[in-house]
């Protein structure tokens, strides 16, 4: 697998249903606010192929188009269960990501990949806004230079080790440029939520022309999630394990765009989880994930 599998199958089902808990009052809080989301990426995928989670993956995605976004983060929070909560480099110091989470409170689950970040994450579903690229190639390659720097230097605030795929000199060297740039960040006390602002100028700077094209900025490749304002405003109700979740209607296009042959399994190497390197279940380790859903369905 692409990361390391986990060894207790138990263990993987437990993190699964606390997500699909987060992931469940996401969704009752959307319709409640008539805010307009889809899922996303592996999750859009699980969906369709697999009627819930992708039985090897351990976290979920959701997507919204910017509007809908910041209505979200300025409208939700009131509207949350307690346990719940939505964090962002708005609102935490050394977050490592330009998106947001919705946490289930007094959980810890941190990834090895962020396994050095002083930021330590809770049971999240990870919360997507999706802007206008731009129309010209040229403007494009714009945007999308000024997101990935700014991108990288939000995990690099955060984390002096990121993740990195490879090993021997290139693994040295890139590990002691990163160490640097963390503690040079860190000496001229650049924020997160300074950074954050200067990547959302960046990702949102075609948003007084929109374009129609709605990318995720917050990846290396911002279109691979390819979609249009049309198609992320018609969507449907698909089921995800034991509750009903949104997907474009057009989702065969929209993953056959992104993935190609989405419906068939990929490659045992090419697998992607997000095992941890500290989980804790806190108050949730003998709750059943049923039950917290049917609590914030009768909220």
């Amino acid at each position: 697998m692409a990361f390391k599998e986990y060894e207790n199958i138990d263990e993987l089902k437990k993190v699964q249903d606390l997500s699909l808990g987060i992931l469940a009052e996401f969704d009752r809080v959307c319709r409640k606010l008539g805010i307009n989301y889809a899922v996303y990426g592996g999750t859009a995928i699980g969906t369709v192929r697999h009627g819930g989670f992708i039985p090897w993956d351990d976290d979920v995605d959701v997507c919204l188009e910017r509007s809908e976004y910041e209505r979200f983060l300025a409208e939700a929070p009131s509207e949350l269960d307690p346990k719940f909560d939505i964090v962002n480099a708005r609102l935490a110091q050394n977050f490592p990501c330009t998106y947001s989470f919705m946490t289930l409170k007094d959980t810890v689950l941190v990834p090895e990949f962020y396994q050095a970040c002083e930021y330590e994450k809770p049971f999240s579903i990870d919360v997507f806004p999706l802007d206008y690229a731009a129309s010209s190639p040229l403007g494009f390659k714009l945007q999308s230079f000024r997101t990935w720097v700014w991108g990288r230097m939000m995990f690099l605030r955060a984390t002096p080790c990121p993740y990195l795929p490879f090993d021997g000199i290139k693994r040295n060297a890139v590990l002691l440029a990163c160490g640097m740039a963390h503690r040079l960040l860190k000496l001229f006390h650049v924020s997160s939520e300074q950074i954050q602002s200067k990547w959302e100028r960046a990702s949102r700077m075609f948003e007084s022309h929109p374009t129609g094209q709605l990318a995720d900025f917050s990846d290396r490749s911002p279109l691979k999630w390819s979609i249009r304002k049309d198609e992320l405003e018609d969507t449907i109700d698909m089921p995800f394990e034991s509750i009903l979740v949104r997907i474009p209607r057009s989702y065969d296009e929209v993953l056959t765009r992104g993935y190609g042959d989405y419906m068939s399994l990929p490659p045992v190497e090419q697998r992607k989880n997000h095992y941890p390197s500290r989980l804790d279940f806190g108050p949730y380790s003998n709750v059943e994930c049923q039950s917290l859903i049917s609590r914030n369905r009768g909220a």
